[in-house]
């Protein structure tokens, strides 16, 4: 098991370079290559998590009320990763919901500007995972926390899904010049991804629950996916971030269940 490791560390650190904005020097200048590489990226996933699930835990242990530790804990996870999946759902939300055509739904998507779909879209995504994460919180602290760090990881590789079943919907984009993994390598990332919803079951959660928000997940990413065949014919880099906070969302709502 020790080789393992050390053999992974590279590829989590080229992860967390481009998914993050922690001060790496090793692996962050390294290229994407999640044909490669994929396996990796619940390990990263699951760090990003732990930076807002240790957010959580030093709001409450200032004795913050719940639903601040959980906007704290929010605030943390966006910014870690500098925002990039909520800017990816922002766009997807402008272009899909102002564009009339496939060539303006893209070109909308690429403007920098932000509109009315998209700031109602991010709203929503910061105020259910708020809420979400609070429901969970008021049950235990250890399991909103491993919930973090599971939802870092699965949501991660869940969102990569529209690279295997749509094609490029541009030529161009970092969507375009960055490879799919193989759906070999992508089973493996899930199947390490799922591995860390033993965290949240040994924290209290039951089994159907983690089983239900794994199945969430999952469709979750066949709806974004849907929804980008139908738009645009094929997924872009803003799709696969408006995939990974749909399917976070989802992860957290399944497990915030009474």
């Amino acid at each position: 098991m020790g080789p393992m490791p050390r053999a992974l560390l590279p590829d989590v650190l080229t992860f967390l370079g481009f998914y993050s904005r922690l001060p790496l020097s090793v692996g962050a200048h390294a290229p994407l290559d999640f044909a490669r590489i994929a396996p990796a990226l619940p390990i990263a996933g699951a760090v990003i998590g732990a930076i807002g699930a240790a957010a959580l835990v030093v709001a409450r242990m200032c004795h913050l009320p719940i639903l601040v530790c959980a906007l704290i804990s929010v605030a943390g996870l966006v910014l870690a990763t500098g925002a990039l999946h909520e800017d990816g759902l922002a766009d997807v939300a402008d272009g899909f919901g102002g564009g009339a055509t496939r060539e303006s739904k893209l070109a909308i998507m690429r403007d920098s500007r932000i509109g009315a779909y998209g700031v109602l879209a991010l709203s929503f995504s910061i105020l259910l995972r708020v809420a979400a994460l609070a429901s969970i919180l008021e049950r235990s602290i250890s399991l909103a926390a491993v919930t973090l760090i599971f939802a870092g990881a699965l949501s991660r590789v869940a969102g990569l899904a529209p690279m295997l079943w749509l094609p490029r919907a541009r030529v161009d984009g970092l969507g375009a010049t960055v490879a799919a993994p193989s759906r070999e390598i992508w089973v493996r990332a899930c199947l390490v991804a799922v591995a860390f919803g033993f965290a949240p079951w040994l924290a209290g959660a039951g089994a159907g629950q983690i089983a239900v928000a794994i199945v969430a997940a999952f469709a979750a990413a066949a709806v974004v996916a849907n929804l980008a065949k139908k738009q645009i014919g094929g997924y872009t880099g803003d799709v696969l971030g408006a995939a990974q906070q749909l399917v976070e969302i989802a992860i957290l709502a399944a497990l915030s269940a009474a």
